[in-house]
């Protein structure tokens, strides 16, 4: 999964059914005097969601990252190499401790495999662009499917940002199950004025979400979702500049009923330690740079 990554994991269940210079909790300073003017305002977030669709769709600076994801059960840090093939993980880490011999043999047991079966990559990587496709769909609607008022200016981790409140529009319909969550979705969004583009993004359920009558499942009212995104690109060495938008932050806390069983889902994903990887990279020669520690 890659660039505008909170589409891509809130999908993943939705779709399946069925700071700082912040402020301590996270929000940024608030700051009334330097006010965007109306009609600027609005332009900012049309142009920042249309360069977050632009990074969605753009393969051509694959990255190697740290994916340390945290449930109330489970922490796993994992290394993740994007490749022309999808992305290959390596388990690296579990309650954060290394591996136990037992567990190494096994994760090298399970790239063994799927370094020889090309077909076990070939559908992970269609799962991806299946996943991709309808993240798609909702980041296209979001220009339409929420109403952006400006909540005035701050100072973020990259510099100023200016802060929205967003609603759903009462005119949008949703053309399909993935976009269909946004109707009753609101939060806050911030975006950096000067790169236009989003660095943290706050959505609440408002109300209950049926997905097939409710009888394929539903998402429940007060569920939300923190994301924060940031350039990557100086923390890479001087000669990456800038333009490296990922995710380095998420939280989401939901919970609801798929095909009659209750699920909840509590996690925290911290993703850190980002360097650039060559473009065209193969599956199976970045399985070897993960062995080898590249």
């Amino acid at each position: 999964m890659r660039r505008f990554f909170f589409l891509l994991l809130l999908l993943h269940w939705a779709a399946q059914i069925i700071s700082q210079q912040v402020t301590g909790n996270g929000q940024p300073a608030s700051r009334t005097g330097d006010a965007l003017p109306p009609a600027q305002a609005q332009a900012l977030v049309v142009r920042a969601l249309a360069n977050e669709l632009q990074a969605a769709q753009d393969p051509s600076r694959p990255l190697r990252y740290q994916l340390r994801k945290t449930s109330p059960r489970l922490t796993t840090t994992k290394e993740i190499y994007e490749t022309r093939d999808g992305d290959v993980a390596r388990l690296v880490a579990i309650n954060d401790k290394p591996l136990s011999a037992a567990d190494e043999q096994q994760e090298e047991a399970r790239l063994d495999a799927l370094a020889s079966d090309p077909g076990k990559q070939r559908r992970r990587k269609q799962a991806e662009d299946t996943d991709a496709g309808r993240a798609l769909k909702v980041l296209r609607a979001l220009p339409s499917a929420f109403v952006y008022q400006y909540a005035g200016s701050g100072m973020g981790p990259t510099g100023m940002v200016e802060k929205f409140i967003f609603r759903p529009d009462p005119n949008f319909s949703p053309p399909d199950l993935e976009t269909q969550i946004l109707t009753e979705m609101a939060g806050e969004i911030w975006i950096d004025g000067a790169h236009e583009r989003v660095v943290r993004l706050e959505g609440h359920l408002q109300h209950d979400v049926d997905f097939g009558w409710g009888i394929l499942g539903r998402l429940n009212k007060g569920g939300w979702i923190v994301i924060e995104q940031a350039d990557v690109g100086p923390d890479m060495g001087p000669n990456m500049g800038i333009g490296q938008w990922r995710m380095v932050r998420f939280q989401m806390q939901m919970s609801g009923r798929v095909v009659f069983k209750n699920r909840t889902f509590d996690t925290t994903e911290e993703v850190t330690r980002f360097a650039p990887l060559p473009v065209g990279l193969g599956y199976q020669k970045a399985i070897e740079m993960l062995r080898a520690g590249q």
